[in-house]
């Protein structure tokens, strides 16, 4: 029989310290590998696509079981310093290339912990405002308003500053109501509280503030503010803006449009109403008066009486 030509020296140092050792780093790395699953799977099944998850999981398994493999190296004498000088510059090699991408999965992963985001929610991200479609590893998924697709990078959306309309369970907004300067502020206050108390989906707590903010130039302003159900604020806001302006209207608080008062300089033009572009009718200029003296007061000469002093 040839002889094998297979070399085990690495294995004559080997005791049973050693393979005690390794025992232990092999059932503590599958272990902690299946508690990280239990977690992965526990905290994300609901928040991600199925595949995606089995995929973190993978990978979280991998990097388990590859640390472990680097921590038996020495057992079996194997030098790490090359190794890792090795590795470490294959790392920055892969780094460099895929920064990007990696980012975008390291910010995809902080987003599901995190979870400033759901699907369904209304988000503002930047100047894309829409409903969250989708999350992904490595995107999220916006469908606006106009009912467009947009992906945004996870880096971007974890970057970015997020806002979540619905994050709460209510949203307050607001209007300004101006009527004019000879109505009644105190009533037109009443009118629109009474209209908002009708109101379905305008909560009564916190309850909604009505009033007098601002003497404007052309109104009274009135300041309302309202909180309703995230999920149905916009139908509110909507709805009551019609219907205060209606039932201001009908008991007799005309909401005023801008205004503006323009002095003539020449007050005739003012009192004959002209139109602009209209001609002016001319004025007649007054007659000249001259004062008064002794020579215009005193009587014209008699030629009768000059003819009989001359004779």
């Amino acid at each position: 029989m040839a002889e094998s030509d297979l070399d085990f020296s690495f294995l004559e140092g080997i005791d049973w310290w050693h393979l005690l050792t390794i025992l232990v780093l092999i059932v503590g790395a599958a272990f902690i590998a299946k508690l990280l699953t239990i977690y992965l799977k526990k905290s994300l099944t609901d928040k991600i696509k199925r595949s995606q998850l089995d995929l973190l999981i993978k990978v979280v398994n991998y990097s388990v079981l590859v640390l472990a493999a680097l921590m038996l190296l020495p057992i079996f004498e194997v030098e790490l310093g090359g190794l890792l000088v090795a590795g470490g510059f294959l790392s920055i090699v892969i780094g460099i290339a895929s920064q990007s991408v990696l980012g975008n999965l390291i910010s995809g992963v902080f987003l599901i912990v995190e979870r400033p985001i759901s699907i369904g929610d209304n988000i503002s991200i930047g100047d894309v405002a829409g409903d969250v479609a989708d999350l992904n590893i490595f995107s999220t998924i916006v469908k606006t308003y106009d009912g467009v697709y947009v992906r945004i990078p996870n880096e971007t959306v974890f970057t970015s500053a997020i806002t979540n309309y619905v994050a709460h369970a209510a949203r307050r907004f607001s209007y300004v109501v101006g009527i004019p300067y000879d109505a009644d502020a105190g009533r037109a206050i009443e009118i629109i509280r009474a209209v908002i108390d009708e109101h379905p989906f305008a909560l009564k707590n916190p309850e909604p503030s009505v009033y007098v903010d601002e003497l404007a130039d052309n109104s009274v302003n009135i300041k309302v503010k309202i909180w309703a159900p995230a999920s149905e604020w916009w139908g509110v806001y909507t709805d009551l803006l019609w219907k205060i302006k209606a039932e201001l209207e009908r008991n007799g608080i005309e909401i005023p449009f801008p205004q503006r008062v323009v002095w003539f300089q020449n007050e005739l033009a003012l009192r004959k109403g002209l139109r602009v572009g209209e001609a002016a009718t001319p004025v007649p200029a007054p007659e000249p008066t001259f004062p008064e003296t002794g020579a215009d007061s005193a009587a014209p000469p008699d030629p009768d009486a000059e003819g009989d002093e001359g004779r």
